[in-house]
């Protein structure tokens, strides 16, 4: 009779998250970086908002044309500037001095952008904005990841990505209260972005009260820090001989080893060497622009321009509208979100943009009737139309274009692939901010046929090569770009069920309690120890995978070898 077999999820918390005092209070310095997805919400929506007030209009000459496009467009440009500039200060400094870097840079934005007293100055501090909140970007979604407990770093990331429509709420919301406070005063537009100092400056004060991130120490060669911080936080508050933080000690240290074996393998031709990663990059760089160039951008950055097209004149009135679509997009992409898993990725993607397409037809004849023959219950039918529209858009686009991107690139090619689909976001957001209020002002509604026309060549591109990779594992999924025979890493990099004999474990728990009764004498003992586990480490296994304890243990295997796509 075989022996029953033990596995990690025997060594992970049971119960409720809050009573664990080291959970909780890993939760609470959480909250900090995850400040950063609402700051970016605020600050990419807030110009959005400021259009529709007329001390602002009145304040800056009314810009429009170019000159609107350049004030929507700068943020954004401060952004590229700093892309190339994120992962070598995270990577050399640390994940905080990041956040701190970015959150000082934000604030000096603010500042100027406050206190501003013309264009130039205006356009300034949003490009300082852009090119700290980059900062920002880069080092908060690492520092949540790599310190958040394993049972809960799924949803942790998830709340991270939804949460970019809290900041738009309140940026929407705080506008239209400012305008119904100081009414045409200076303050009204001048009390929204003085709202935007708070965020950063509590980053900036709190950041170092926060640990940082143990798989940066790890990479620093400073072993003992991070296994004080996983056995306080993670093992609440346990020895650093726990065997929850050998495990993880001990897959941090085989991850880096394979990430530098991958960058060392790996250069940017890599991207297009093969037939299947040409097809996975052709998708990623699609998905990025239809991100951007699906009618969004014109509602989320130009609100004022598309409302004022069809009638609605009211501050009041365009204000309230704006705040309303910030909470229905924030509904539309939580549904989304809850429906991946179940309706799949393929099937969400289709839908979305045969729904936007539809929908954004309607919206163009309305807008023209309303124009053309000034037919005032087409204006009013317009309104529903970007909600739907929105609804359509939210539901895949907002939470599956950074997942389903990492979903189809493979270990060595992930961080080229997904930095390029990043890239490619800043650059079609800059040019289509820039572009829009331009085409507005020269053609109006005749501008939405491009979209049309765009729609119809997003939705062919969808139906004929976006995969289904529900339910697959990362060699499936591999096997769906390269046939069956997936590259030699990506077998590797599966790995098996996380399970052990009963036998061994118990060997290993013997061991381990010997250890106990003498010190760590230096790293290189700490590293040799943490070997005992490399055997669980090396199988690779997704730290998603530790899940409620309630579950069958068969399950939890089958996740653990589906979910690689975290690493």
């Amino acid at each position: 009779m075989s022996l029953p077999e033990w596995t990690i999820v025997d060594f992970i918390h049971r119960g409720p998250w809050w009573q664990n005092r080291g959970i909780r209070l890993l939760n609470i310095c959480l909250f900090l970086p995850l400040l950063t997805a609402p700051i970016n919400g605020f600050d990419s929506s807030l110009v959005n908002g400021l259009q529709i007030l007329p001390a602002w209009q009145e304040y800056f000459h009314h810009p429009n044309g170019k000159t609107l496009g350049l004030i929507s467009a700068a943020q954004v440009i401060g952004s590229i500037v700093a892309l190339p500039l994120t992962p070598i200060v995270s990577d050399n400094l640390g994940r905080r001095p990041t956040l701190f870097i970015g959150s000082v840079i934000m604030l000096v934005g603010a500042i100027l952008q406050t206190l501003s007293r013309n264009i130039g100055t205006f356009i300034g501090a949003r490009g300082t904005l852009g090119f700290g909140l980059t900062f920002g970007l880069n080092a908060a979604p690492l520092l949540i990841t790599e310190l958040a407990y394993p049972t809960q770093r799924g949803k942790l990331t998830s709340i991270y990505n939804s949460s970019w429509y809290f900041g738009s709420i309140v940026s929407a919301w705080v506008c239209f209260g400012a305008f119904n406070g100081a009414s045409n005063s200076e303050w009204s537009w001048r009390v929204p972005t003085a709202v935007q100092l708070l965020a950063p400056f509590f980053q900036m004060l709190l950041i170092w009260f926060i640990p940082e991130s143990p798989r940066f120490l790890v990479a620093q060669g400073r072993e003992s820090e991070a296994a004080r911080i996983l056995s306080r936080f993670h093992a609440n508050g346990a020895d650093e001989r726990d065997p929850l933080v050998m495990f993880e000690m001990a897959q941090i240290r085989h991850a880096l080893k394979m990430e530098k074996q991958a960058a060392k393998d790996t250069r940017w031709t890599t991207l297009l060497s093969t037939p299947g990663n040409r097809k996975r990059m052709r998708i990623v760089v699609a998905l990025a622009i239809f991100s951007q160039w699906s009618g969004n951008g014109l509602v989320s950055y130009y609100i004022n321009l598309i409302l004022e097209g069809v009638g609605f004149t009211s501050t009041n009135t365009k204000a309230a509208i704006n705040g309303a679509l910030q909470v229905w997009n924030l509904l539309a992409a939580m549904t989304g979100a809850m429906l991946i898993d179940l309706w799949g990725r393929r099937t969400l993607f289709i839908i979305s943009n045969v729904g936007m397409l539809i929908d954004f037809i309607l919206w163009t004849i309305t807008t023209a009737l309303f124009n053309e023959l000034h037919i005032t219950a087409a204006a009013k039918a317009t309104l529903p139309f970007v909600f739907i529209f929105y609804l359509f858009y939210d539901i895949a686009y907002t939470p599956m274009l950074v997942a389903y991107t990492l979903e189809i690139l493979p270990f060595n090619i992930r961080a080229k692939g997904f930095a390029i689909m990043n890239f490619v976001v800043s650059l079609t957001l800059a040019f289509n901010q820039f572009v829009n209020p331009w085409a507005l002002d020269a053609i109006g509604w005749r501008y939405y046929l491009v979209y049309c026309g765009w729609l119809i060549i997003e939705l062919v591109f969808v139906v004929t090569n976006i995969v289904e990779t529900r339910g697959r594992t990362l060699e499936e999924t591999a096997a769906l770009f390269d046939g069956e025979q997936p590259p030699q890493d990506l077998v590797q990099m599966g790995g098996e069920a996380a399970t052990m004999p009963m036998g061994r474990a118990t060997a290993i728990e013997r061991q381990l309690s010997e250890e106990k009764s003498r010190p760590i004498g230096n790293e290189h003992e700490f590293l040799e120890m943490s070997d005992m586990s490399n055997s669980l480490g090396s199988r690779r296994q997704s730290n998603n995978a530790f899940v409620d304890s309630k579950r069958p243990h068969s399950e939890l295997f089958l996740e653990s070898s589906e979910s690689f796509h975290a690493l």
